[in-house]
């Protein structure tokens, strides 16, 4: 069966100010973006991004990616959501193991809970290795891909695809952060991103040492937009690239950066 036609989205950390995320929103939903999406973190609630993004368009989709169910649970996710009057057919909820010791284990059991507290709200799993890309596959409505190079990213997706077979249905849409700066700085900017991330919890380090590129080499540094577009073009494993965008956090930046890579 066909694939269908690839689709590009916009992310950005949780955080970003209101001023920015409005203006930066209606840009993304006018240049032909179908989401946009905040990561989450311990000092900013991805949703309440989200929320931001809300009030500057109305059409775009809307995802998270990922909230840690270790520090975040169904419960709290789904009291958010309504503390912020989300509209839940907008939404895509990413979600992850974080720091649990036995994350396979824990993303199996919280499935169940996911689907009893956020009913009808798209919830796709983040996953790495095999058997968590396997078990998004099989279990969630989508899989998220994280710090990939193109042919990295090919194999995973070979894995969410047995994992859906196994399951007897479809494979999920597959989504991956593609980190991306454009301009003179783009390569600063992308190395100083990465080596946040390369050695943040074991699951990461076990994840770079197995894609075993060179340090601030995974993700786009251009020079400029048509560079931006080719670059991105390699990604071609995932169904959505999410576009996650390396730059000042001030409208006229991330603005700038959302059209050199907005969707042709």
């Amino acid at each position: 069966m066909s694939r269908p036609v690839q689709k590009r989205a916009f992310g950005v950390a949780a955080g970003l100010p209101e001023e920015v995320c409005e203006p930066l929103a209606a840009a993304c939903e006018e240049t032909g973006y179908s989401s946009i999406w905040a990561n989450d973190h311990p000092a900013a609630k991805g949703l309440d991004t989200l929320a931001g993004f809300a009030k500057g368009a109305d059409g775009i989709e809307l995802g998270v990616a990922v909230i840690a169910l270790d520090r975040q649970g169904p419960e709290a996710i789904a009291a958010d959501i309504e503390r912020l009057g989300l509209d839940p057919s907008r939404l895509w909820i990413g979600v992850g193991a974080g720091f649990s010791k036995k994350p396979l284990t824990f993303m199996t059991e919280q499935i169940g809970l996911l689907r009893e507290k956020l009913p009808g709200i798209r919830v796709v799993m983040a996953a790495m290795g095999p058997k968590m890309c396997a078990l998004a596959g099989a279990e969630y409505d989508g899989a998220f891909f994280n710090w990939m190079t193109p042919g990295f990213a090919a194999g995973a997706r070979t894995k969410v695809e047995a994992g859906a077979t196994e399951a007897g249905h479809e494979a999920p849409p597959v989504f991956g952060y593609v980190r991306t700066a454009v301009g003179d700085d783009s390569a600063e900017r992308l190395a100083k991103e990465e080596s946040f991330y390369r050695d943040l919890h074991k699951g990461y380090r076990d994840h770079f040492d197995r894609l075993g590129e060179p340090e601030g080499t995974v993700g786009v540094a251009a020079s400029d937009s048509s560079d931006a577009q080719q670059k991105l073009a390699a990604y071609d494993a995932l169904d959505v690239i999410v576009v996650r965008g390396l730059a000042s956090a001030r409208v006229e930046p991330m603005v700038e950066l959302a059209r050199a890579a907005a969707p042709a």
